[in-house]
């Protein structure tokens, strides 16, 4: 091994609930910055507004049901296939119920 080379620890494929509670309530700060910013705005007749506004609103749904499953023990489990999601995507998406393959089969049956 190259005394150069970066040290990294292998992280854990599941976020602790800790890692989890503050990644969501990071998520639901961001989305509420997000309908303030909206309300502020003054347009909310706006179509594209509303929409806007109705897909937030759908996001901070879908945080709230991730909490829950932090606190049942379920949190990080695919909702389709039962396997772990994969860590990174639940950085990037800390409220998924579903692993990659899982939501695009969610995606196409609807």
């Amino acid at each position: 091994m190259s005394l150069d080379a970066p040290r990294t620890e292998p992280r854990p494929e599941r976020p602790t609930a800790d890692e989890a509670r503050l990644r969501l309530e990071h998520a639901r700060a961001t989305r509420m910055t997000q309908l303030r910013a909206l309300d502020e705005s003054g347009q909310a007749d706006d179509q594209l507004m509303a929409a806007q506004q109705a897909a937030i609103e759908r996001v901070l749904k879908e945080i709230d049901e991730a909490f829950a499953r932090v606190e049942e023990g379920t949190y990080g489990a695919c909702r389709g296939c039962g396997k772990p999601v994969p860590g990174e995507r639940l950085e990037i998406l800390p409220y998924t119920r579903y692993c990659v393959a899982c939501q695009r089969r969610t995606a196409g049956a609807g």
